[in-house]
């Protein structure tokens, strides 16, 4: 039969629980099979003007190598086409006389207007469209429908409505072969112009360097995501799964402390039903500890930001967010930029921003750390802005659950304790007393005493040219006065929350958070 099936590849970049793709497998009646032809869309207006650093191009491409790769044993590929989804699908659904079209349902607001548009093309080419919620355990529609049509402000209420909502699904078993009929011609399978493109040429229309790409420490795709869940959440490691607890985990270990698996959940490389599933079995082993701290915790988390942010207008800003605080942040581009480049004078800081750039990749309490320091801690600095340099860095980054936690961290949603402030010199040491880490990041640094290793400005002259590393020559000077800067913070922390110059922010009865178990100083 002519015409195809397509797969619109967006997120979801794997092949187990993928319901979409075994939708595009099935036939269109009882015995009629057509081919199936998988698409990914790389727009080339997103890839010149994205916020996407070049680790994170990197992963993307080696993902979808990696995708294109396991396509191929069941005798179809990806096919890599360029082009704005709304240019490309009125040509590509007349051409290939597509039947059936499907794809992950994606909540950002973006995607939803642009899938909103796809639906009506695909209409009047009189092709079927089928969506499939699969990159959160639950679809945020059921949970605000569980909560009368109210979206849920606190953890704990997120947490009392998915109990009642019981269990996420069980995960789908990935396709092991196909309909011959869905597989393509040899012809198919060999035209280059559908290949995965070249990270060098990517990265070369991005206006990107690949000399500023850092380690391949965390290489994409689904395979390594499910080798790395098998690593991690395994009955050999059992004693980590149940004792795990975010809070207690090391921000500023020489290696990741944590499973380091956000980068594939961020892109779908690995399901979060199949994420949930494995550690329940693992749970079963013996007592264990409960959210938020818990791994199991860590997934609630993330169904709680893409709950509430795929239900506020404008969660990605503070003006017109209904559950945001409006502060009148200052507006700095020289200490935004001193910040983002690892040049404010705080080792622990620069060390953590260093890592961020060259690795993509940074602990959640180092994240705390960096996010307090740049908003209501020490510069006062917008989250959005802050916001910008993680979307553009991170490996992970990810439209809900970035913005939450900027807002969180600044204090303008969820969290609202402002007068508790990360040390830039005290928390490191609780882990690092030594400064490890700060000598990997920062070399120059590295033969300082422990003593002062977090604080190299007080070191006397003769220790800083001992260590070849002169502060205010070789290194900076701190950009501002921790101890007078966060008095001054939060006095207008504590103006601009006086001034109520929102609409109420979220409910302020005492919640369960992370930050319930950290001691600052």
């Amino acid at each position: 039969m002519p015409g195809c099936n397509v797969h619109w590849f967006r997120k979801g970049l794997r092949l187990h629980d993928n319901p979409g793709l075994l939708e595009a497998c099935k036939p269109l009646t009882s015995d009629q099979h057509v081919r199936l032809k998988p698409v990914f869309l790389l727009d080339p207006w997103f890839v010149k003007n994205g916020r996407v650093g070049p680790n994170r191009w990197r992963f993307l491409i080696q993902t979808l190598e990696d995708l294109d790769k396991s396509l191929r044993k069941l005798g179809t590929r990806l096919f890599v086409i360029k082009g704005s989804p709304e240019e490309i699908f009125p040509k590509l659904l007349k051409k290939w006389e597509v039947k059936k079209l499907t794809w992950e349902e994606d909540t950002e607001p973006y995607a939803v207007e642009r899938d909103n548009k796809i639906k009506k093309i695909a209409k009047e080419l009189n092709v079927e469209v089928l969506t499939f919620h699969g990159h959160t355990l639950y679809n945020p529609e059921s949970i605000v429908s569980a909560n009368k049509g109210e979206v849920p402000l606190t953890y704990q209420k997120l947490q009392g409505l998915v109990s009642k909502l019981g269990p996420p699904e069980k995960p789908l078993d990935p396709p092991e072969s196909i309909n011959k009929d869905c597989k393509l011609s040899q012809a198919d399978l060999e035209k280059t112009k559908y290949n995965v493109p070249d990270l060098h040429d990517v990265l070369k229309d991005a206006r990107r360097k690949a000399s500023d790409l850092g380690p391949n420490k965390f290489p994409g795709g689904e395979t390594v995501a499910l080798e790395r869940l098998v690593q991690h959440i395994c009955e050999k490691n059992k004693a980590y799964v149940l004792k795990f607890e975010k809070p207690k985990t090391s921000p500023n270990s020489l290696e990741p402390s944590t499973t380091v698996l956000s980068p594939y959940l961020k892109f779908g490389c690995l399901s979060a039903r199949t994420m949930y599933w494995q550690l329940i079995s693992v749970l079963k082993c013996g007592k264990h500890t409960e959210p938020p701290v818990s791994l199991i915790g860590q997934l609630l988390w993330r169904e709680f930001f893409y709950c509430v942010g795929a239900n506020t207008r404008n969660f990605d800003k503070m003006a017109g967010n209904p559950i945001c605080k409006q502060i009148d942040w200052d507006s700095d581009d020289a200490k935004l930029k001193a910040w983002s480049e690892a040049r404010t004078g705080f080792p622990y800081i620069d060390a953590i921003m260093t890592q961020l750039r060259e690795e993509g990749w940074i602990h959640h309490l180092a994240r705390h750390s960096v996010a307090c320091f740049l908003t209501r801690g020490d510069l006062y600095q917008s989250w959005e802005r802050g916001k910008e340099v993680f979307e553009e860095y991170l490996l992970d980054a990810d439209w809900s659950l970035n913005a939450a936690n900027w807002m969180w961290l600044s204090a303008s949603a969820f969290f609202h304790q402002y007068f508790r402030v990360y040390s830039p010199i005290a928390f490191g040491k609780k882990t690092d007393p030594s400064g490890e880490y700060i000598r990997k990041y920062l070399p120059q640094l590295k033969k300082y005493p422990d003593k002062y290793i977090y604080s190299p400005w007080e070191a006397p002259m003769a220790t800083q040219k001992a260590a070849g590393c002169v502060i205010g020559e070789d290194y900076p000077r701190p950009i501002v006065d921790h101890s007078v800067a966060s008095k001054a913070n939060m006095a207008r922390m504590k103006k601009a929350y006086e001034a109520g110059r929102v609409e109420s922010g979220p409910p302020k009865k005492k919640q369960k958070t992370m930050d319930s178990f950290i001691k600052r100083d």
